[in-house]
């Protein structure tokens, strides 16, 4: 809790603190960096995943709302190994899983953390940003996260939340 609480801490006396999501860079599956500002002018949804998760199914609707709102909104899936350890042990397995069992195509990150003394930076922002919903830690796989054009955070979703609930789709 104090690591957690330092690292918060950290991202906001630093001499240029996020201002919003652009200011990140996140590392993909395969190993490339990709800054979300190349993402400026549409919507992001953020997405902590896992592969062994009672919400795992929520892959096929994931990759679906990807399909029909990629042209405007970016789908990024964030594996991660926090609750149960129900995350698979490496990018490569996280990736075929994904592929042979929901045909994913979407971006997905590398494994991170999303919780936790060795929290990724992106999610110990995005659990402090005011939001019209709730702050603070991620209770579970499969919570959401809806950036809008301007790199703000305007939305969280709780796990049980599906993907193309009404709740998300009327805000994309």
């Amino acid at each position: 809790m104090i690591n957690n609480l330092l690292l918060i801490l950290s991202l906001w006396i630093t001499p240029n603190p996020p201002k919003s999501v652009y200011d990140f860079t996140i590392k993909t599956i395969d190993g490339k960096e990709v800054k979300l500002s190349k993402f400026k002018g549409k919507k992001i949804l953020i997405v902590n995943t896992a592969s062994k998760c009672g919400y795992t199914p929520q892959y096929e609707d994931l990759e679906k709302l990807h399909k029909q709102y990629g042209k405007d909104v970016v789908l990024i899936g964030f594996p991660a190994g926090n609750f149960g350890g129900q995350e698979l042990a490496t990018n490569t397995e996280i990736q075929d899983f994904c592929k042979k069992n929901f045909g994913v195509t979407f971006l997905l990150s590398e494994k991170v953390s999303v919780k936790g003394q060795d929290i990724n930076p992106l999610f110990a922002y995005l659990t402090n940003e005011e939001n019209p919903d709730f702050k603070g830690d991620i209770k579970w796989n499969f919570e959401k996260f809806l950036i809008n054009e301007k790199g703000e955070l305007v939305h969280r979703y709780r796990s049980a939340t599906k993907p193309l609930s009404s709740e998300i789709v009327k805000n994309l």
